[in-house]
């Protein structure tokens, strides 16, 4: 069976350094939390997945469809959708606002609609509106939708980020450190967000995460990146007690490579 989102033998290279090598990885659905140290390529992969860099070898499908050589504009069209690990909101707009923007890639109004601003354009801007607004009732930012973004707290702009990203339909969700900078219980309030979203939308979700208590509790399988490779792979419980990991993590194994980019 062909799994909802595919990556085989994705190959990186910057000059000498080999970032990624013949990394396979596969999600079918749930929670997939990529792992590794500092400089294993896990960005790298994630960047290579959302069109912003090109491979120089592998695959990459979603649904069956290849998606190496698309822009990354084209891949958010298919379903994909994708946040940073440094926040990207627009600091100086509203929250409902960043959300609005975040609806970009499904907004089918024509120039001479949104030039007349009549009929279509008044029933899709009301529309998008009340969306939007039900968007940050799932994230818990409801009460935040006239608070300029830069001016909300540290963890309540990563949700913002999410449901910006939640705006534009995604089928999966590729997130890059969610929780970093937050307190526990940000992080834990965050995890169960992650799983409603899972299990209320259907979404699958791709985590690049530090944070090993968040990895344990909230992922259904852990693949785990060193030096551009793939080392391991399994349940939370296998990958934690993975002699590999745990060399790679101590930095008991190849310590005098050079870091792949990260």
């Amino acid at each position: 069976m062909e799994a909802r989102f595919e990556a085989r033998a994705v190959t990186k290279r910057f000059g000498g350094l080999t970032a990624l090598a013949a990394v396979d990885f596969a999600l079918e659905s749930g929670i997939v939390s990529i792992i590794g140290p500092n400089g294993a390529g896990k960005t790298t992969l994630f960047n290579i997945f959302t069109g912003l860099y090109p491979a120089d070898h592998g695959s990459v499908t979603f649904n069956g469809r290849p998606l190496l050589g698309l822009r990354p504009d084209q891949i958010t069209t298919l379903g994909i959708c994708r946040t940073f690990q440094n926040i990207r909101l627009f600091a100086n707009m509203t929250a409902l606002e960043n959300v609005l923007v975040g609806m970009h890639a499904r907004i089918t109004l024509r120039f001479w609609d949104v030039l007349s601003h009549r009929g279509r354009f008044r029933e899709a801007e009301g529309g998008l509106g009340l969306r939007a607004a039900a968007l940050l009732e799932r994230v818990g930012l409801r009460a935040h939708a006239n608070d300029v973004a830069r001016n909300l707290p540290y963890g309540d702009q990563r949700r913002l980020e999410i449901a910006r990203a939640l705006a534009s339909e995604p089928s999966l969700m590729l997130l890059d450190e969610p929780t970093a900078g937050m307190t526990r219980g940000e992080a834990s309030a965050l995890m169960r967000l992650l799983r409603e979203l899972v299990a209320d939308l259907g979404l699958a979700i791709i985590l690049i995460e530090h944070n090993m208590r968040v990895v344990m509790e909230v992922s259904d399988r852990v693949t785990v990146l060193d030096h551009g490779e793939k080392i391991a792979e399994g349940t939370p419980r296998e990958v934690q007690t993975d002699g590999r990991v745990i060399e790679a993590y101590l930095g008991t194994r190849r310590g005098q490579r050079r870091h792949a980019a990260g």
